[in-house]
């Protein structure tokens, strides 16, 4: 009979501790093989001769909002809960705790957002498609651990840390360009609810009961004063203690990851394949958005790294090479969710550079994972060659 597992918070601290990042890693692994079957299935859908259905299903009223609309505000914002736990998880147990340790990730992540946004503006800035400059910011976590987890051990596991941080690091960055970029008209008084709301829970020290009740009034608050609802998400997973986060962490990131992300994708990943996706203010928005997932991303990860190097300002953890930075880089290129997500609140009524958006996250978010995993791959032969136990410096 195999031994039952501990469940996360009895175990000691640094076996809890990996033991929820390999738990982390294989979820978001199988979820990343999930959302692109979900993904693959809209597209089918939109250019099928049912595509009109799509629009029929998620047109559907339920209370106060359509199901589209429930599925972007509010399981997005238990998605975002779950991203608020991660990010405080690892500011507190994990790779961001040690300021020396996180400055490599840190540092790229800046890079890997600045430079695909001005990447965008290069092709967008004399139009109204300039709004979408924060849809080439985003990572997506489950779609690049899922091509780490094809690549197996050729991918040392300082490499899979560093992205995994990099993508957390991308996550807090996306929620503060949501938060101030795309939140409009803002009403201090459902404001100042959902901040009272969400202090109720931090002095429950995350209570369930409590989180359940005023969780919803936080959402709500949040959804009316303006600000994007999924806000109060990331807000409530930074009011929840870390212990009580983790078992949380546990029990709903396969919830989210094998329900609401596919969810979403399938709200959201259906665009006709046309001519109109590529042509005037969509094709402009498309090549920013390509450009800037494809190159800006790895050149902001990887120039930013160079420079953090050359300064003395971080240092490579042993076993990871340059090489793999750059392979990272443009694994990092995959956006899909949150650039989705993203795309949906910078193009309300603009359905052709919606389109030309989407069209592009998609086709880039596959290219950056062919051309990262070339690179990883290329990495882990040239390592061979040099032998067990050599590890090339990189160039300062």
């Amino acid at each position: 009979m195999p031994r039952a597992t501990p469940p996360p918070a009895t175990l000691p601290k640094k076996t809890r501790i990996r033991s929820a990042l390999s738990d982390f890693l294989a979820t978001e692994a199988a979820g990343g093989a999930l959302l692109v079957a979900a993904a693959a299935a809209a597209v089918i859908w939109a250019n099928s001769p049912w595509a009109a259905g799509h629009d029929r299903l998620f047109s559907v009223d339920l209370g106060p909002l359509d199901l589209h609309d429930w599925i972007n505000d509010g399981l997005m914002a238990l998605f975002f809960f779950v991203v608020g736990l991660e990010i405080s998880r690892e500011l507190t147990t994990g790779e961001l705790r040690q300021p020396r340790a996180a400055a490599l990730p840190v540092l790229a992540a800046l890079g890997g957002m600045v430079v695909p946004a001005l990447v965008f503006l290069a092709f967008t800035l004399s139009g109204p498609g300039a709004r979408g400059w924060g849809i080439p910011m985003a990572t997506d976590i489950a779609f690049a651990v899922g091509v780490l987890a094809l690549l197996g051990s050729r991918v040392p596991s300082p490499v899979k840390l560093f992205l995994l941080a990099l993508a957390i690091v991308d996550d807090l960055g996306a929620i503060l360009v949501i938060a101030v970029a795309y939140s409009d008209g803002v009403n201090l008084l459902w404001l100042g609810g959902a901040v009272a709301a969400i202090a109720g829970v931090w002095l429950a020290k995350g209570n369930p009961v409590v989180l359940i009740v005023l969780g919803s009034v936080a959402w709500w608050c949040t959804h009316e004063s303006g600000v994007h609802a999924t806000i109060a998400g990331v807000a409530l997973g930074f009011a929840v203690p870390a212990g009580r986060g983790e078992s949380y962490e546990h029990r709903l990131h396969r919830v989210t990851t094998f329900l609401v992300v596919p969810l979403f994708a399938l709200a959201n990943a259906a665009v006709a394949l046309s001519g109109d996706a590529f042509g005037g203010e969509a094709g402009r928005v498309a090549l920013g958005v390509a450009a800037g997932l494809i190159v800006g991303k790895v050149v902001g990860i990887s120039g930013a790294t160079w420079l953090a190097l050359r300064l003395g300002a971080a240092t490579l953890p042993e076993g990871m090479r340059f090489a793999h930075v750059v392979g990272a880089g443009a694994l990092a290129g995959i956006g899909f969710t949150v650039s989705l997500f993203i795309t949906e609140l910078a193009f309300p009524g603009r359905p052709e550079l919606l389109a030309g958006a989407k069209v592009a996250i998609l086709g880039a978010s596959v290219a950056a994972a062919v051309v990262g995993a070339g690179l990883l791959a290329f990495a882990a032969r040239a390592r061979t060659r040099q032998g067990p136990g050599v590890v090339a410096e990189p160039s300062t």
